[in-house]
């Protein structure tokens, strides 16, 4: 019987370090050397790659220190950060992770390239919602499966329809087919509701598909109103319902888990992620290759315990800076591009921007294919190009994904504001 997980209620919420989204200048953020900010000149705003612009949080930081003060810098050792991460499950969701059920692995995606290895074989069907996540057609790529799409609903949501017609159809032309979860969805930025899990663990189940959940945006449920004002509730949806984050092991025995601190603290550098197993796939997480679970970085493991364990505070700051960005572009559009179309996303630090109804819409739409990794595209080369601010092309997401661009919040609000001004000088 599936796990349920219980209504928490919320202490009273501690005093918040200041907004880490309004701490670094153009001119500091200019200075690093990661993906984000080398891939295009100086005179581009970049809000594409899912890095945001903000220091280290504290913890994370003085974790680090004593990594250098220490010379510490071996192999991965012991629980700790499984145990972390299960402390902010309950905390945070109410839900009761079994350590004794994990395994470390070097991040996200790899984690599920194992996962898919030990509960699937060469040729198998896995099934993905799509627009999504473009490493979710490549990933399966590399280990031998063959990527089969089902649309999200117009509201970018699971479709049940859909998925019910593409898994009997992946059942029939597969031995043992999956479904990829992105939960939260990346995109859309969408927080699947206890009840769509429970439908999609359902069908699974009908037939015969097991079920794989990508997530590492869990940390940032930022609710569909600017304000939740309750912090224990991560504010409500446009029916006045509660938005919260619901695991999907607490719906499905059969599923795995992958999570890690790297989107909600920006630890994509640091490499380590946890490979969690329902009750009834802990016989196929006992048969991951133990060079598997020796594959994080020791460091990057510190950092995300760090993360977990003492890091909620800023992740509080973070999350209030957030929603206060998601009002301002939802402003910033109205007012500089309102041909542009757009759901506010009640996770991540993602925009999905749809650009069919503006002069932009079809430039070379048709030229990268699903999760290619191909030049920017579409309306996110054409900003790139007239703008000066680089996005991310929407074609590789999949199906759903033509004529639209993905921007990235996680900057401070002058930031935001300009980029914005810039799209709407070259909409006009």
């Amino acid at each position: 019987m599936a796990q349920s997980t219980p209504h928490v209620e919320s202490p009273a919420r501690p005093s918040s370090p200041p907004n880490p989204l309004e701490r670094l200048s153009l001119a500091d953020l200019r200075t690093r050397r990661s993906a984000k900010w080398r891939a295009f000149g100086d005179g581009v705003l970049p809000l594409w790659v899912a890095e945001m612009d903000v220091p280290l949080a504290e913890p994370i930081a003085d974790a680090l220190r004593g990594v250098i003060d220490r010379g510490d810098t071996g192999y991965p050792a012991g629980r700790g950060y499984a145990e972390s991460l299960a402390g902010f499950a309950e905390r945070r969701w109410g839900w009761s992770l079994d350590v004794a059920h994990t395994s470390t692995v070097p991040d996200v995606m790899r984690g599920i390239t194992e996962a898919l290895k030990l509960i699937s074989t060469p040729g198998d069907a896995v099934v993905v919602a799509s627009p999504v996540y473009p490493p979710f057609y490549q990933y399966p790529a590399e280990a031998g499966r063959r990527v089969v799409q089902t649309p999200l609903d117009p509201a970018g949501r699971l479709d049940p329809a859909a998925l019910e017609e593409t898994f009997a159809e992946a059942a029939r032309t597969s031995t043992s087919p999956v479904f990829l979860l992105a939960n939260p969805h990346n995109p859309t930025g969408v927080v699947h509701t206890r009840a769509e899990l429970e439908q999609l663990a359902e069908l699974a189940d009908r037939h015969g598909l097991r079920v794989v959940a990508d997530e590492i945006h869990a940390p940032l449920v930022l609710g569909s109103t600017p304000d939740p004002g309750d912090p224990g509730v991560d504010g409500a949806d446009s029916d006045g319902a509660p938005v919260r984050f619901t695991p999907y092991l607490s719906v499905d025995p059969r599923g795995i888990s992958l999570m890690s601190a790297s989107k909600g603290w920006n630890l994509a550098g640091l490499k380590a992620a946890v490979m969690i197993a329902g009750p009834d796939a802990v016989a196929d997480l006992w048969r991951l290759p133990d060079i598997v679970a020796h594959g994080p970085s020791h460091v990057g493991a510190l950092a995300h315990t760090a993360a977990f364990a003492h890091g909620e505070p800023w992740l509080d700051a973070l999350l209030d800076g957030l929603r206060a960005n998601r009002t301002l572009l939802g402003e910033l559009l109205a007012e500089h591009a309102p041909q542009v179309r757009w759901t506010p996303p009640q996770a991540t630090y993602l925009a999905w921007l749809d650009f069919r109804a503006t002069a932009l819409a079809g430039a070379e739409d048709d030229v990268a294919a699903a999760g290619a990794e191909a030049p920017i595209r579409g309306p996110a080369r054409a900003l790139l190009a007239r703008a000066g601010v680089a996005l991310t092309a929407g074609n590789p997401f999949g199906d759903g994904g033509a004529g639209h661009a993905r921007l990235n919040m996680a900057t401070s609000q002058e930031i935001l504001t300009e980029a914005v001004t810039r799209i709407g000088r070259a909409l006009s």
